[in-house]
């Protein structure tokens, strides 16, 4: 699988995690973000990401910030881009099964890297359920 990763500084340590991680699972990773804790601005890692996302260059996206809705503020601004704030892994499963999201924002400030890493597992391994919730995302985009 290909897949983007974005952070700022409050998730250097979190982004190196998941990047071993995935890398030892084999999968392509694109690391676009920070690896210092200096203060930086999220949009400038975010967009990269949800770029590769909304481009179809890449099966996933992964953003990292203290508390994720920044990042998932300026990635939704795509219209192919479906980010999600996730915090445990329950929340994780129903943001694919049901949103069909292409991007996970994980909360560095409010998760552990374990957790964070077994949310990025369940992220990358469920499938969408399509059906009724098929209706729904189809109508996510602006057509305006």
């Amino acid at each position: 699988m290909k897949i983007s990763i974005g952070n700022d500084h409050a998730g250097p340590d979190y982004k190196t995690a998941v990047v071993k991680h995935l890398e030892s699972k084999g999968h392509t990773i694109t690391n676009y973000g920070t690896d210092t804790f200096d203060s930086v601005d999220y949009p400038d890692f975010v967009h990269p990401v949800a770029k590769d996302v909304n481009d179809n260059k890449v099966d996933f996206g992964i953003l990292i910030c203290g508390s994720a809705n920044g990042v998932a503020m300026t990635a939704n601004k795509y219209q192919g881009v479906r980010a999600g704030v996730c915090w445990t892994s329950e929340i994780t499963e129903l943001t694919r099964l049901h949103n069909n999201a292409n991007i996970i924002c994980i909360p560095a400030r409010f998760t552990s890297i374990p957790q964070a890493l077994k949310m990025v597992d369940v992220f990358l391994d469920t499938r969408f359920e399509g059906g009724r919730h098929q209706n729904r995302v189809d109508k996510i985009p602006l057509t305006c």
